[in-house]
């Protein structure tokens, strides 16, 4: 199986790509200067030159502008022609991108046994497609190697130079030097020269033109021959190889000492920075897709070996915090953020309104699909929107049940939720390790235990924990997972009579100790930084509908839902849904309250909003919480904003990501994870619970579950792993049961045709968790699966 690709770059080897701002400007020519001067200064050194993708019929090939050098035979050398007709006459089959970039990489680390320098042209201009349709801007990202801009000295070629050197910084390409030829009846070099030196402090560098073409090819052959090596040509590409080596020596550097550097000025969340040093700090030199490229690690105590690759791929296993959705870099999003940074900045939103904030917030509130909600407010992060989300609950509750200002309300939910780190969202949560330290931490609320969903030795299982076993009962074993998801049918059943009663008899003995609540808050199916606990959908569900029904028992101006004028009118408490994780499909749904069967009052949208670009949430709320803080008096208004309160850049990756998402959803994208195991449906099932899959195969997943002696538990849903760990000193956040798992993972494997590749995991005690984008590969998936039964298995 193929490995994950990693970056091209080695401290023996200088690998630099040559891009053309068009066709026909002289990428070949320049190349070959490049390489035969390099061959020249560095005598002792490997010069190598690789054109991987040619365009157009074989006698328009490149052969007149040879390099004249030693290539290896691993050489691709491949050449495809995009008139199907001469593709097929020409019996070669054209190569898959994937084959294309794994040859290169191997091309390069045959290069790379020894000093030297390697050429790589592309094809055309930037955007001159390569075999698949992507154009070659969009293909050698994984490869990330620095690269070079031959431009266009002729008639329009300032634009053509100036929108390709655009077109790849947008994609994160480093440009080091613009290389093109003078033509002194256009002048272009000049302007540029100026342009470049002022704009982007990128040097330009011209040359006199190659001579006409002759006829005679022998004639030919020898006018290259004596323009190849001209002084002064020599001496000009001379100094540009110069600069490129210092280039090259300031990056590995860098890269070196980035860990040491930030160890001493960096301040890091949730890290207790007197267990790290420099060693454990992740240096990350780009992204792309579901992997980090990350600074390899040294293979001894010695210096590092030259040829050794000095990146290697790092799957990102918590998909950067649980925002990266489409892949890092994704060229989608980066062009919808470059849009709205160009059209619009950063516009104030107060009373103001503008395209893509108008069609976000649309698109949210048909997709999410709930009769309930109809206003969308901005924000910045998944804590600030959940402040948002208590002020709007907050203020329905005290104005519905008549309580003034100074009564305390207090937020209902579960046990070990998590909202965020701000103090209002802090104050959500029961006292635990996120906040029981934090001097102004006040916890407002009371916080429910609840039954969990986990697969134990291959059988699907609801179990309460010890305390509820009395109430609850002791569990039930399910045939699958698709089952549990059949909260109509469990209802049916009765087997939600028991999570009534005790969530009943709670909100009595609360009432009658005085207590006042304001809002019930969930985090809908799993909770994550809590622990990664799967809770059961149907208890979840009991407890909305219970908190509804029971308006006599939160104030004396109770509203029952038989009495409610509005079917979409909250009764008992404005419910909240906390999605911020497990919202936009990360759960394999729009919206996990589908899988619950209710809709909340209030649902609080980030993460995977924006796919992991720039910072944004949504609170989305019913039209009767918006009429709440309707008044004459300014002071009744819901007074909460920032400054960058939808910010355009945002709403428009935003928009363009949600769409996505949808547009893979229709198109049909994941189904062959739904096809792992997960379609089986069983009697009583309606066809809402159809859709209950995960990114992860079952079979794997409960052959996981059976590693009886580590593990003890495992779920999957959607994109989400998570491994609960034994540990006989008790689960929780202060656990190290699953760190020889991310150490494990942590080491990868050395070899591979794409290089080397590991896992950059993190752990929630003894809950070891991987997670999966949306456009995760399947191969991606079998991967990372052998790699974790090894690690379980102590073979790693």
């Amino acid at each position: 199986m193929k490995s994950p690709l990693a970056s091209l770059l080695w401290r023996s080897l200088r690998v630099y790509q040559v891009f053309g701002a068009n066709t026909d400007v002289g990428k070949t020519i320049f190349a070959t200067l490049l390489a035969r001067t390099a061959k020249k200064l560095w005598k002792d050194e490997n010069v190598a030159f690789l054109k991987p993708v040619s365009t157009g019929p074989d006698d328009e090939a490149d052969d007149r502008y040879d390099c004249s050098l030693n290539k290896p035979d691993l050489a691709p050398q491949f050449k495809s022609n995009f008139i199907e007709q001469t593709s097929i006459a020409s019996g070669r089959p054209i190569p898959s991108e994937d084959e294309i970039l794994a040859k290169c990489r191997a091309f390069a680390a045959q290069c790379a046994t020894r000093n030297g320098w390697l050429f790589m042209e592309t094809a055309g201009g930037v955007h001159s497609p390569g075999p698949s349709g992507k154009t070659q801007a969009g293909l050698y990202i994984p490869l990330r190697a620095p690269s070079l801009i031959v431009g266009d000295s002729r008639l329009g070629g300032i634009s053509q130079t100036i929108s390709a050197f655009e077109s790849l910084r947008i994609r994160g390409y480093d440009v080091e030097s613009v290389l093109l030829f003078k033509d002194d009846r256009y002048e272009n070099y000049r302007y540029l020269e100026e342009y470049f030196r002022k704009q982007h402090g990128v040097p330009v560098t011209s040359l006199l033109p190659p001579p006409k073409k002759h006829d005679n090819p022998e004639q030919d052959a020898e006018a290259m021959e004596n323009y190849y090596r001209r002084k002064d040509l020599a001496e000009i590409t001379g100094q540009v190889l110069e600069t490129l080596d210092r280039n090259h020596a300031a990056r590995i550097r860098n890269l070196d000492t980035m860990a040491t550097r930030a160890s001493k000025h960096i301040w890091y969340p949730f890290t207790q920075q007197s267990l790290v040093g420099p060693k454990d700090i992740m240096t990350i030199d780009s992204a792309h897709g579901d992997y980090f490229q990350t600074l390899a690690p040294p293979t001894s105590t010695s210096a590092p070996s030259p040829d050794t690759p000095v990146l290697r791929s790092s799957f990102d296993a918590s998909a950067s915090w649980w925002t990266q959705g489409l892949g890092h870099s994704n060229p989608k999003l980066t062009m919808a953020a470059a849009y709205a940074a160009g059209r619009y900045g950063h516009v104030m939103f107060a009373s103001a309104v503008h395209q893509p904030a108008m069609a976000l917030a649309e698109t949210l509130l048909d997709g999410i699909q709930n009769p309930r909600l109809s206003r969308v407010f901005y924000s910045d992060n998944g804590s600030t929107g959940i402040e948002v989300a208590i002020k709007m609950g907050l203020r329905a509750a005290r104005k519905r049940y008549g309580w003034d200002t100074t009564q305390k309300l207090g937020i209902l939910g579960l046990k070990g939720s998590y909202h965020g780190d701000t103090m209002g969202a802090m104050d959500c949560a029961e006292p635990g390790i996120y906040n029981e330290k934090i001097e102004w931490y006040q916890g407002k609320g009371h916080w429910l235990d609840y039954p969990t969903v986990l697969c134990r030795d291959g059988k699907w299982s609801v179990s309460a924990p010890d305390g509820l076993r009395e109430s609850l009962g002791p569990g039930r074993t399910y045939a699958s997972l698709r089952e549990i998801f059949d909260v109509a049918g469990r209802e049916a059943n009765g087997e939600h009579e028991a999570y009534k009663t005790y969530v009943t008899s709670t909100l009595r003995r609360l009432k009658s100790q005085g207590r006042k609540f304001g809002a019930l808050m969930l985090e809908p199916v799993v909770l994550g930084a809590g622990g990664m606990q799967f809770v059961d959908p149907l208890f979840q569900r009991t407890l909305v509908n219970t908190v509804r029904e029971s308006s006599h028992l939160f104030g004396e101006s109770a509203l029952s839902a038989d009495e409610a004028q509005d079917p979409n009118e909250w009764t008992g408490l404005p419910v909240v849904f906390d999605e911020v994780f497990t919202g936009l499909y990360r759960l394999g749904r729009f919206t996990p309250s589908s899988f619950l069967g209710v809709h909340p009052d209030i649902s609080v949208h980030a993460k995977l909003l924006t796919g992991g670009l720039v910072p944004l949430c949504t609170t989305l709320a019913s039209e009767n919480i918006f009429k709440i803080f309707l008044s004459p008096d300014k002071t009744d208004a819901l007074l909460h904003g920032h400054s960058y309160t939808a910010h355009p850049i945002g709403c428009q990756v935003a928009l363009e990501s949600v769409k996505e998402m949808q547009d893979m959803e229709n198109r049909g994208e994941w189904d062959w994870a739904k096809a792992q195991g997960w379609t089986q449906q069983h009697s009583g099932q309606s066809e809402a619970q159809i859709d209950v899959w995960s990114t992860w195969p079952r079979g794997f997943v409960e052959r996981l579950s059976r590693q009886t002696g580590k593990v003890a538990g495992v779920w999957a849903l959607g994109s989400v792993l998570a491994i609960h760990l034994r540990d006989e000193a008790g689960a929780g956040y202060s656990s190290n049961a699953a760190l020889g798992l991310r150490e494990s993972l942590s080491l990868g494997r050395a070899d591979g045709e794409g290089g080397p590749w590991n896992v950059h995991s993190r752990v929630l005690g003894n809950v070891l968790y991987v997670m999966a984008s949306q456009v995760t590969s399947e191969t991606s998936v079998r991967q990372l699966s052998e790699l974790l039964m090894e690690s379980l298995a102590g073979k790693k």
